[in-house]
């Protein structure tokens, strides 16, 4: 069995659970699995990313806030994490299958980020259906994959606007939701909170592994990592960096101490 194209099947499953299920079965089967890097895969037109019809899609700006202090607020909430973890299993994925001719460690990092992601969605879908909903009961908007399809071409823009931006934001908000269902007080947000616990903790080591292969890829084609990001970011209309930000995480993250204080300094 070859990795990258078990990857490419798992992406195009339309059933969360159906991907859920090939993500682990490639993980637990991992060291069966060769990674062809030289292959060039072309999937049909629209078969990826597979996902279910619902959650029905909609533009950022169009959602919907609400409080954690009520049940369907709080469900709501647990929602948008879960989406966002069904969209980092599709994200890892791609990373996975797309680009060939890389070092073998690469495609074992991505097929680790892709199960731990599945773990994430796991955990926050049978919360939410402890609460009563599932997941699709609410709309939910698509902007990791946006940024997926801008850098589907390279590689190098992959691992700079994808895991060491729109994830490494993760690092810093989960933090901030976090407070607010600790302040709800009851016994679901505080199951939610440790779900969060688990995610933060992995998540410094997925964005750790986009650091890693966006500045192995700077070396091999002898670019300076920050002056590349800067031309990236704008390249692909990246999202503006704003604060909080958990400098903490992000230094265990692999951010150096020069994005750190440019962070700080809004630069």
């Amino acid at each position: 069995m070859e990795l990258r194209h078990c990857a490419l099947e798992a992406l195009k499953a339309v059933d969360p659970q159906i991907k859920v299920h090939l993500v682990g079965q490639m993980w637990h089967s991992r060291g069966q699995l060769s990674a062809s890097i030289e292959k060039v895969f072309s999937p049909a037109e629209g078969t990826i990313p597979g996902r279910p019809s619902k959650p029905e899609l909609i533009n950022a700006r169009h959602m919907h806030k609400r409080s954690a202090f009520n049940a369907e607020g709080l469900a709501a909430l647990v929602h948008a994490v879960c989406h966002i973890e069904f969209n980092a299993i599709n994200l890892a994925l791609d990373a996975l299958w797309r680009y060939p001719h890389l070092p073998s460690r690469y495609y074992e990092d991505w097929l680790k980020v892709a199960y731990e992601e599945s773990t994430h969605f796991e955990m926050l879908r049978e919360l939410l259906e402890s609460l009563g909903y599932y997941y699709g009961s609410f709309k939910a908007h698509d902007g990791l994959w946006d940024m997926c399809t801008k850098t589907a071409d390279s590689a190098i823009a992959r691992m700079a606007l994808v895991p060491r931006t729109l994830e490494a934001r993760g690092l810093d908000v989960t933090p901030v939701i976090q407070k607010k269902l600790k302040q709800a007080g009851s016994p679901e947000s505080q199951k939610a909170t440790q779900i969060l616990d688990i995610i933060l903790r992995d998540e410094v080591g997925h964005v750790a592994i986009g650091n890693y292969w966006f500045n192995w890829l700077c070396d091999q084609k002898g670019l300076d990592p920050m002056k590349h990001y800067a031309l990236l970011a704008n390249e692909h209309n990246a999202p503006k960096l704003r604060p909080p930000f958990n400098l903490e995480a992000r230094q265990r993250a692999g951010f150096s101490q020069q994005e750190l204080r440019a962070l700080e300094h809004g630069g």
